[in-house]
């Protein structure tokens, strides 16, 4: 299958390919297959590349100005310590309309670059850094629109597991890019350092 990040098993355990029985014509071009359960499948291989690809993009921006949008409970974790990890700032949990676009507000934010866990429960965010020309990387899934987003990472990003390993992908490509680590060997962290500590069950769709 070529070099990938990380060892395919790797991936495939963390279920970073599976996606949901919604297919949108957005996400079209980075599914594999639909299973026999009717479950679409994305490439695995076109999964690497977008965080390969992802991590460089934000490796040129400076940390503190971008913004980690991460509303589901399965996102909190992983966003969080990727923010401690690369020095940018994160918002958990329900975003709050007027973060990006109204400078009267106390928690108002100017990120450079924002990247959002789920377009569907951030559309608030994405519409307010789209309308101030923030640039916007996206986790997406085969049951996501993609409308103002820049650069779609295509992956399962309601799973604990899976989300894990691509904040811990990013934050370790990033590292490498931004010349902090020098080899994979001097990252000191894991993927499970990454996964979700919250016990609470994730919630459902909205929408």
């Amino acid at each position: 299958m070529g070099e990938l990040l990380i060892q395919q098993e790797k991936y495939l355990e963390s279920g970073i390919h599976i996606g949901t029985k919604i297919k949108t014509f957005d996400m079209m071009s980075f599914i594999y297959k639909a299973r026999q359960d009717k479950l679409y499948v994305l490439d695995l291989r076109k999964v690497d590349e977008r965080i390969r690809y992802a991590a460089k993009f934000i490796s040129h921006y400076n940390p503190k100005d971008v913004l980690i949008i991460g509303s589901r409970i399965y996102a909190h974790n992983p966003a969080s310590k990727f923010a401690e990890i690369i020095g940018c700032s994160v918002l958990k949990g329900r975003f709050i309309p007027g973060i990006l676009t109204n400078p009267a507000r106390e928690d108002f934010q100017e990120p450079k670059l924002i990247l959002v866990s789920d377009p569907k429960v951030e559309r608030q965010a994405i519409r307010e850094a789209a309308s101030n020309g923030i640039p916007i990387i996206a986790l997406c899934d085969t049951d996501n629109t993609t409308k103002f987003i820049d650069y779609i990472v295509p992956c399962n990003n309601k799973g604990k597991k899976s989300l894990a390993l691509i904040f811990y992908l990013m934050a370790r490509e990033i590292m490498k890019a931004q010349g902090r680590v020098s080899a994979d060997s001097e990252f000191k962290y894991t993927s499970e350092d990454f996964e979700s500590k919250e016990e609470a069950t994730e919630e459902k769709e909205s929408n």
